[in-house]
């Protein structure tokens, strides 16, 4: 194998330079999922910034329970627990805030101008290069922990991806024409603008989270579709309110506001 093909511990801490968060990683090699090795790790106490990554997950998934494709060696299968000492309400917040930071680190170590997809997506060339899943655990009604999930397809090629995916999906080495990314490496960035931005948040809330997020977005300014319980609507995206949730203005004028589900650019 060569060395983009391994993860490596002494190489994610060296590009995530003075990170404290990359000092709490554990590296595994086949699991389920990442998401549930870091919720046993949260419920044994683990700290903020832990982060479990893996070569393979044989049953990774995203939202709404959809399974997320994660083959051996190519990607990136992170979760990294989270203890924000904030209102439960806020918590659609760190999506949006894991968003930045992996578009942030994809941009400055590979050059593929990624943007996102609200709420939860980073796209490249229109297609989906990057997931992100945010779960929390409630303690009497409180938030206890956070554990925020992070699947990039880094290094797949054309033929890994299964027929469900073709023409959906992307990677990073396809983006770059072939040329492959030290997985590593953009590991280590990962966390760094992960632990950074997330300092930030708590410190001055989500107004520099929010602006950076409208930088990168490729939602907005454009026509979207979504769905309500009474039915399909559509409307075009014109900003973030203040907890994160979308910003469409309907053919009639009027401001609607999306705090969940899913959208489909149009």
């Amino acid at each position: 194998m060569n060395n983009y093909e391994r993860l490596s511990l002494t190489r994610l801490q060296e590009a995530a330079h003075s990170s404290g968060w990359s000092k709490t990683v554990h590296l595994l090699e086949t699991v389920i999922s990442t998401q549930e090795e870091a919720k046993r790790l949260a419920e044994d106490g683990a700290p903020e910034g832990t982060a479990v990554l893996a070569e393979e997950q044989t049953g990774g998934r995203g939202r709404m329970g959809r399974k997320w494709h994660s083959p051996s060696g190519k990607g990136i299968w992170m979760s990294v627990v989270l203890r924000p000492q904030l209102p439960l309400l806020t918590t659609p917040q760190l999506t949006l805030l894991a968003g930045v930071a992996v578009c942030t680190a994809v941009r400055q170590a590979t050059g593929v101008q990624a943007g996102i997809k609200w709420p939860n997506d980073l796209l490249a060339g229109g297609r989906k290069i990057c997931g992100i899943l945010l779960e929390s655990s409630l303690s009497e009604g409180e938030l206890n922990y956070c554990i925020a999930g992070i699947g990039i397809s880094v290094n797949l090629v054309s033929e890994d991806y299964p027929d469900y995916i073709q023409g959906v999906g992307t990677s990073l080495r396809i983006e770059r024409g072939g040329e492959p990314v030290d997985r590593s490496a953009l590991a280590g960035v990962v966390l760094a603008e992960l632990e950074s931005l997330y300092a930030l948040y708590l410190e001055q809330g989500f107004q520099p989270v929010r602006e950076r997020w409208e930088a990168m977005s490729v939602t907005l300014g454009r026509q979207v579709a979504f769905h309500t319980p009474q039915g399909r609507n559509e409307g075009t995206a014109v900003g973030l309110d203040g907890q994160g949730g979308l910003l469409l203005r309907d053919s009639a004028g009027e401001i609607i506001n999306v705090c969940s589900g899913e959208i489909e650019l149009i």
